[in-house]
């Protein structure tokens, strides 16, 4: 495995879900995984402790509310974590997006946006920072903002040719 995956409660996989979506297209391997921050301590200090030697090189962390995953992660490894603050009904999302992003200095966590683009911008984030040592997935990478560019020209063009 490459990337893990964890988010607080497993009801957050619906809203996350795109990040492991994104890693599929580049073939990136990874593992998921529900830890709290708050409820299993314990289990989220192992998990970070160990990540490195079992062969990780990117955390996600997904976590709405107070959202302290990312950050008590990223305590525990010198690996790359990357947060996704996961909408809330109490703020439409705003709440975890402030908790994630209002890092200390010295530790940091990567914040991408709330809702599903957010979600997927993670999963290519944490590609991007494993291209930064594999040439394949780095010409993946390259070969893709290609298609994202060539999917607006034809957007593009197909809009030009519509009745005004």
């Amino acid at each position: 495995m490459q990337v893990g995956i964890l988010m607080g409660s497993d009801s957050d996989w619906v809203k996350i879900n795109a990040a492991a979506k994104a890693l599929d297209e580049f073939g990136v391997e990874y593992e998921i995984n529900v830890m709290s921050a708050h409820r299993t301590p314990d289990v989220v200090k192992n998990y970070a402790e160990t990540a490195e030697s079992r062969g990780l090189s990117v955390i996600i962390c997904a976590a709405g509310g107070s959202a302290h995953l990312a950050g008590v992660v990223a305590s525990h490894t010198v690996l790359p974590v990357i947060g996704i603050p996961v909408q809330t009904d109490l703020a439409g999302g705003l709440d975890s997006l402030l908790s994630t992003v209002q890092m200390p200095g010295d530790i940091p966590v990567a914040t991408v946006g709330t809702g599903s683009g957010g979600a997927r911008n993670a999963g290519i984030l944490a590609v991007e920072i494993l291209a930064a040592a594999d040439k394949t997935l780095r010409q993946k990478l390259k070969d893709f903002r290609k298609s994202l560019a060539v999917k607006i020209a034809e957007k593009n063009a197909a809009l030009r040719l519509l009745p005004r």
